[in-house]
């Protein structure tokens, strides 16, 4: 008989070698997950041949959840990672999938106390100073006693159930069969079955080593434990080992139970935009990401401040993914759809060999409904089910990263709007990425934000104010650091045509400005101007103060700070440029105004033809002194 198996990591072919010697063990687990298996299948067969399947959606949804359920953690865990994965199932179940409980009956303390005896080379009571007489939970993966160092510390002690390394593996090689076979029969299945199994099987082997997860607790500690209000609990690796993590013990409440929270004195609704914004900074700052945060897993302190807990299942998005979400969102508010389904394509959610010109339209109807009003007012709920039946219905491969975000602000969302029902969670975050837009040097997000603020030439200064009083409600926001980080990118090779076009914009604004206030000597009724219908409000100087009345709420502001800055940006010589050029532009704007004005008024040939003075305006004009103009044999 082979000898007990185990792995500390997941192999898939050294599975497969230990269980084709067992083949009595896996044909009495095959039927075992095969009978009610099927079963379900012939009613889903039957409901889709009696043309049933949406009105059967529901109760089929409860009958996968129950089932998934009976059979086990494997099983468990699957229906919870399909609940993120809208490539593999349909909308219509993922919310019953989402429900699956990781809880099953406590195994005895006697096995529980061996394996911290043959982990930590003592008993517990030689160990710890006390330790709880029953566990406190049991999971599908182990469960937890409450104890205490004999230093006096309170600390949470989770014990791996018995047999469940084997277990798993043995349920993982029957699917990985089956799904290989599925994937070479059903030309319907467009995703890679198998690999995705891989991916979870390596995830579950890793969340039953208990020294990773105290290693995912520290690094998540080292990145987020310095945020204002974020508490990550302390690993005691002297006490920790493969199926034994001993950690602080946290006094908490669940972020679902509102109304004692409430009796705490605290409100709610900030306790979740802290969540969310944490979110936020695990995908995009360092993309260590916590890939299973369930309600159960953030407890509200007695000190107000928002508890992680339970570091088993982590997630790594890479700095290009980071960029490329982002840039995904300016696209999105931008609606450049076309542009969106390229992202899609470089965040590796579609083939390459795909024709985006039927996705994108698909992708316009989803956000053009859901974008009635501000990215920031969007139903995010909503738009994600949508969406979701989108990357159903076409050959979408949703990545890990992406579902495990979205279940996350999809989960806090949902405690929010028991809170206040108009919660909008990308009102929470966008302060955050327009921060991040304003102040990254990242090339791709520089060019981001010159796609924000310009469409076909023109300077959109509302989307500057909106972006800079967004930004401002961000608490990592700095305006001397976006002062510093934007100018930067101004006045470099890679913001020339930002410059040209302000130049143009300021250009515009000023000669509209004094069009507006200075009388035309040459107009033909005295003291009248014919640029007196200009409206100033539309004008860029204008739009420009508008930008300056957001920078000037900053509470912050103090003046005198930003003066060594600004003698740092006037200094360059990029920006002296900029400013020859803003004053010869508005010269030739003049003497052309003048010109034609004379013509008008004195009713005959002019000798100096206008076209030779408005020429010269498109042209690009060289660094330094004003140049010499010859006209008409004049030098100007």
């Amino acid at each position: 008989m082979p000898a007990k198996f185990e792995l500390d990591r997941y192999d898939a072919k050294a599975t497969a070698n230990h269980y084709k010697r067992l083949p009595l063990k896996v044909w009495g687990r095959a039927l075992n997950i095969f009978v009610p298996l099927l079963i379900l299948f012939f009613s889903l067969w039957w409901d889709r041949k009696t043309q049933q399947t949406e009105r059967k959606s529901k109760q089929r949804a409860i009958q996968i959840r129950q089932l998934l359920t009976k059979l086990g953690p494997a099983f468990i865990k699957i229906g919870q990672a399909l609940s993120t994965r809208p490539d593999v199932v349909p909308a219509s179940y993922m919310d019953e999938l989402s429900q699956l409980q990781d809880q099953l009956p406590a195994f005895p303390n006697e096995q529980a106390f061996r394996f911290i005896q043959e982990e930590l080379g003592a008993t517990p009571l030689e160990i710890y100073a006390e330790i709880s007489a029953d566990p406190i939970a049991a999971a599908s993966l182990g469960q937890v006693y409450k104890g205490k160092l004999r230093t006096g510390e309170q600390v949470a002690i989770k014990v791996q159930r018995p047999g469940i390394n084997e277990a798993i593996a043995l349920d993982m090689y029957i699917l990985r069969g089956i799904a290989a076979w599925a994937m070479q029969n059903f030309a319907f299945i467009r995703t890679n079955l198998v690999a995705i199994l891989d991916e979870f099987a390596s995830r579950i082997f890793e969340e039953m080593d208990y020294t990773c997860e105290g290693a995912n607790a520290d690094r998540f500690a080292e990145y987020y434990g310095q945020v204002a209000e974020i508490y990550v609990p302390k690993i005691y690796w002297e006490y920790t080992a493969h199926r034994v993590l001993t950690m602080e013990w946290i006094e908490g409440t669940k972020l679902t139970e509102l109304e004692k929270i409430k009796q705490m004195g605290f409100d709610s609704r900030h306790i979740i935009e802290v969540g969310v914004q944490c979110s936020l900074r695990q995908l995009l700052d360092q993309g260590f990401f916590h890939a299973d945060p369930h309600p159960g897993n953030l407890l509200v302190m007695n000190n107000g401040k928002l508890a992680y807990l339970d570091f088993g299942m982590m997630s790594q998005v890479s700095p290009e993914q980071r960029y490329g979400l982002i840039e995904a969102i300016i696209h999105l508010v931008n609606r450049d759809f076309e542009a969106l389904s390229k992202d899609y394509v470089k965040l590796g959610f579609l083939d390459s060999s795909v024709d985006l010109d039927v996705i994108t339209p698909a992708l316009a109807k989803v956000f053009n409904e859901a974008l009635g009003a501000s990215v920031a007012e969007l139903d995010f709920k909503e738009m994600t089910d949508q969406l979701s039946q989108i990357m159903y219905d076409y050959p979408f491969q949703v990545p890990a990263y992406y579902a495990l975000i979205i279940r996350s602000l999809v989960t806090l969302e949902g405690i929010a709007l028991n809170v206040d029902p108009n919660f909008k969670v990308l009102s929470v975050a966008y302060p955050y990425v327009a921060n991040r837009l304003l102040t990254d040097t990242n090339p791709d997000l520089r060019n981001s934000l010159k796609d924000l603020l310009f469409r076909d030439g023109e300077f959109r200064w509302a989307r500057l104010e909106n972006l800079l009083r967004n930004a401002q409600s961000n608490q990592d926001y700095n305006l001397k650091e976006t002062i510093h980080q934007v100018s930067d990118f101004l006045l470099s090779d890679r913001g020339e045509y930002m410059r040209d076009r302000l130049t143009d914009e300021i250009v515009k604004g000023i000669e509209k400005e004094a069009l507006s206030r200075i009388p035309n000597p040459f107009s033909r009724k005295s003291g009248s101007n014919p640029a007196s219908t200009v409206n100033i409000n539309d004008s860029s100087l204008s739009k420009l103060m508008g930008v300056w009345s957001t920078i000037s709420q900053d509470q912050n502001l103090q003046p005198l700070e930003y003066v060594p800055l600004a003698g740092q940006i006037i200094a360059k010589p990029e920006t002296q440029k900029m400013g020859r050029n803003i004053i010869w532009q508005l010269a030739q704007r003049a003497i052309a105004r003048t010109i034609r004005e004379v013509a008008i008024n004195q009713q005959s040939p002019v000798l100096i033809p206008v076209t030779a003075v408005t020429e010269t305006i498109e042209k690009p004009q060289p660094v330094g002194s004003f140049p010499s103009r010859q006209l008409n044999g004049k030098t100007w």
